[in-house]
């Protein structure tokens, strides 16, 4: 079988559907008629209503809807062949669909039919990765790009509340010229980085979240109006590295302490190092000579080479080492268009001593954020990762779930919670969150493909697991046994 590639989620769930092609014969005739469902495509969201109503998206615009509380599956109308990314239902007729190339869709009739809802990301061909329902008339959508649009009229006009580059932006400096013109002249330049999940707590709660690439995890307690990011606690650091004046070599002490900060984070492969350089006012004054700063860039490429030595040496594989400060050798080129370029970049690069600061980037790649209540909620992503928060997403700590796979969805609810990601990979938890196990054979059938998504009903009773090949997982007991309901049974891949 093959898995989503998790590069290919390269700003989510773009990963999944260049999988999605690796796993398909192609068929481009067109299967927009409404009923059985013919060809069991890749499902990559599910949203459940209530107990009886359901809806699932993926695969070559693809929906599954049911109305008996999962017995039976049918084929929404969607007249689209784009991969659709999520789905939300905001009560058992009206919700939305999101996808590939701005792709939106709204149904009214509880996912049976489908009119496509023209935006301004679909004029800019930016993927949407999730969309949340708040109500009928009321859905926040984020994707690529920084993107985060609002409807609060059903979907007729779409407000674009992107993130965006300012000329105080880190990313400021690293755009092209044409698009550094942009931000001096107050258009509108977004931000390189991919959403991929939003979540909001039904009326009369005011709480949102909101999850992407990058570790970036943001709350809001007014419905999106305003948004505060997020921490990630359980940091593991090191002292700094000092340096004497113009010295590059690493003291056998630090070097020591460097061995010691590896082998901590080493087994923690969704932890990036970032390895950051300062240098003195006085080895600005003196390495840089008739506007020339290539002395001392030099010295802080020497730096940073030694430290990453024995990182590596220790065991850090090289592509997890980060050096977003390191010696801009093309400043010429900015400097053009931008004279304070280099002098900005010398200014947050001056300390009172020579040195390096080594730790952690909390910066994992996020999947599912969904809360229970205004205070304690989960996040699923790569590399084994559940985060947990009990202060409504102010601050979250990592949880031991014993695994390294990608957990892809998240749910909980009455104590209990369920996680679930590639090849298989299933956790329960009983108690909240602090323990993690697998279920018992008896409690869940055998998987060996991709399950993409997981939903609730509001009573937290009747749930459903979506994945590869269209399958279908259903819970009628809160998530504690689960039997697979599609592909049917009689066509062989059934439990």
């Amino acid at each position: 079988m093959c898995e989503p590639s998790i590069r290919t989620f390269l700003a989510a769930a773009l990963a999944i559907a260049f999988g999605a092609f690796g796993c398909h014969q192609l068929d481009f005739s067109p299967r927009f008629e409404k009923g059985e469902i013919d060809i069991f495509d890749d499902l990559f969201s599910v949203s459940v209503a209530d107990e009886k109503h359901g809806v699932a998206v993926g695969y070559y615009g693809t929906v599954y809807w049911t109305d008996d509380g999962g017995e039976t599956w049918q084929k929404g109308i969607t007249d689209t062949t784009r991969l659709l990314y999520s789905v939300s239902m905001a009560d058992a007729q009206y919700g939305w669909a999101v996808g590939q190339m701005g792709t939106i869709l709204r149904t009214e009739d509880g996912g049976a039919s489908w009119l496509k809802q023209p935006n301004l990301k679909g004029e800019q061909g930016s993927h949407l990765f999730a969309v949340h329902a708040v109500d009928p008339s009321t859905a926040w959508v984020v994707g690529e790009w920084g993107t985060r649009i609002l409807t609060e009229d059903g979907g007729k006009t779409w407000q674009d509340r992107s993130l965006t580059v300012d000329m105080q932006h880190p990313q400021f400096v690293w755009l092209s010229f044409q698009d550094q013109d942009r931000v001096r002249q107050g258009q509108k330049v977004y931000e390189d980085v991919g959403l991929n999940d939003i979540f909001c707590l039904p009326a009369p709660g005011e709480r949102c979240w909101m999850i992407g690439e990058f570790g970036y995890i943001f709350y809001s307690e007014d419905r999106g109006v305003t948004w505060n990011r997020s921490e990630i606690l359980g940091e593991i650091r090191t002292d700094p590295i000092y340096f004497a004046y113009d010295e590059i070599e690493i003291a056998d002490g630090d070097v020591a302490r460097l061995e010691e900060f590896a082998a901590a984070v080493a087994d923690e492969q969704h932890l990036n190092i970032l390895v950051d350089p300062f240098v003195s006012p006085r080895e600005v004054a003196t390495l840089i000579e008739a506007g020339d700063p290539s002395g001392l860039f030099d010295v802080i490429e020497a730096r940073l080479a030694e430290a990453s030595s024995v990182l590596e040496e220790a065991g850090i594989l090289t592509d997890r080492l980060r050096k977003p400060n390191k010696p801009p050798w093309d400043f010429e080129d900015f400097v053009e268009d931008d004279a304070t370029f280099l002098e900005r970049y010398l200014e947050g690069r001056t300390s009172i001593r020579p040195m390096l600061r080594v730790g952690i980037i909390q910066n994992p790649y996020l999947f599912t954020v969904r809360f229970q209540d205004d205070e304690n909620g989960f996040i699923a992503g790569l590399g084994g990762v559940i985060l947990r928060s009990q202060d409504g997403g102010r601050s979250w700590t990592y949880q031991d779930t014993g695994r390294k796979q990608a957990f892809y969805s998240v749910s909980s609810g009455n104590g209990h919670a369920v996680a679930v990601g590639e090849k298989g990979l299933v956790r329960y938890s009983g108690d909240g969150g602090d323990t993690w196990r697998a279920p018992a054979e008896r409690d869940f059938p055998p998987i060996f493909t991709f399950m993409r998504d997981l939903d609730f009903d509001g009573h937290q009773r009747v749930g459903f697991i979506v994945g590869q090949e269209g399958m279908v997982l259903r819970s009628v007991d809160g998530g504690n046994t689960w039997s697979q309901v599609l592909p049917p049974a009689e066509d062989g891949k059934g439990a």
